[in-house]
């Protein structure tokens, strides 16, 4: 029986692969040039090491705080212009910072031997690959283990999946992260909220999915009173992923955007949305009003860029850029108070280092090191004048 449960697992692999695909999760170009003033690297150029990230010289890249983000399955930390290997993982994936700065949350995902039955069949031995929700002290040390997604009953091993852990930044114990919990093979992976301490999961009432295509890429509010989340759709045979708001007090969603953005990033006064928005030349990086779902700035236009993360001084946006066929961190700085905002300079954070695209970036500044400004502003209220539909 080894035989039907390797080809299932396959097959979940390329279904989740091929949904990827469909979201526009990557730019499936890899010109030499990033159309954004770059001059751009060789289609053939070699990334550094796996131990090694490079950060240029210059004095624009020593950017306020800490980012942090993935190469080769290891969570890397880079503080101006200072860069350390946070875990030694190879299989490590989605950090987030907590807001209090004291943990960077991730997923860990182990590879061991499972046994499981399928039908009437007598149980067989597979290789079982789960993740594990890891937290780590940005300072150093050893990660720790928070919940294991492997479910034992009996001699029987299964698993569920769990990506892309989002702690809330008022309540760092309650994150939200997207999961195929409980363990079942019919399962989708939709978004739920997860208590830390109890392991106690809770599925929003008033999210919905299309067929089995599921969630991904959840956001709290600056305030940790509203989330967004990405819900997956196809138009034919494109992904067509659209935003949407959930709001836990009332149990209430609410569209956010129209086909096309994924992967949001609330601006500080949570006015704002920084997104990936996708399109048939590739990806790229918009600001969007966070009422409308309007588009009020197009951050890059080299359709070669996602998976923003907004800077929590709330000048700046760092996201994820291929050049050639290698990954690595940019930042574009933000001039204006909004609306209009306008780039006022695009900076490469990393060169030639080959982080992981699946991964997105997470930010932060301690509090003593942020201007005052006042309290996150409520997602329903006015921002100004209309913005343009999407």
């Amino acid at each position: 029986m080894l035989g039907p449960i390797l080809a299932l697992v396959a097959l979940v692999v390329v279904a989740i692969l091929t949904v990827t695909l469909l979201i526009g999760r990557f730019p499936l170009t890899v010109g030499g040039g990033d159309g954004n003033g770059g001059g751009g690297v060789p289609i053939d150029a070699t990334p550094a090491p796996s131990n090694v990230v490079v950060v240029p010289k210059d004095p624009r890249a020593d950017v306020p705080g800490s980012i942090v983000y993935v190469k080769q399955g290891s969570i890397w930390i880079q503080s101006g212009t200072t860069v350390r290997q946070l875990t030694s993982g190879d299989d490590d994936a989605s950090p987030a910072w907590t807001s209090d700065g004291k943990w960077v949350y991730f997923v860990r995902t182990v590879q061991e031997r499972g046994l499981r039955s399928i039908g009437r069949s007598r149980p067989a031995y597979y290789t079982m690959t789960y993740p594990v929700l890891m937290r780590v002290d940005p300072s150093g040390g050893d990660p720790e283990q928070v919940l294991s997604g492997k479910v034992k009953s009996g001699k029987l091993t299964s698993f569920y999946w769990l990506r892309e852990p989002m702690p809330n930044p008022v309540d760092p114990n309650q994150l939200a992260v997207v999961t195929s919990q409980p363990a079942s093979s019919t399962n989708d992976v939709v978004l739920q909220l997860l208590d830390a301490t109890t392991h106690k999961f809770t599925i929003p009432k008033g999210t919905k999915e299309v067929g089995n295509l599921g969630h991904q890429d959840p956001a709290w509010h600056p305030n940790g009173t509203v989330l967004l989340y990405v819900m997956n759709d196809r138009d034919g045979r494109r992904g067509a992923p659209s935003i949407w708001r959930y709001d836990p007090a009332r149990d209430r969603v609410a569209k956010v955007t129209g086909p096309g953005y994924l992967a949001p990033s609330y601006s500080p006064d949570g006015k704002y949305i920084a997104a990936t928005k996708t399109t048939t030349t590739g990806t790229d990086v918009v600001v969007l009003d966070a009422t409308s779902g309007g588009e009020v700035l197009q951050v890059t236009t080299d359709g070669q860029s996602w998976s923003p993360a907004w800077s929590p001084r709330g000048d700046a946006i760092a996201y994820l850029h291929v050049r050639g066929q290698i990954v690595d961190l940019r930042m574009a700085t933000l001039s204006g108070t909004a609306p209009p905002f306008s780039v006022a300079d695009t900076i490469d954070l990393t060169v030639v280092s080959g982080l992981d695209g699946a991964s997105r970036p997470s930010w932060y500044i301690p509090v003593d090191e942020l201007p005052a400004s006042p309290a996150p502003s409520s997602p329903g209220a006015s921002t100004g004048p209309p913005s343009p539909s999407p």
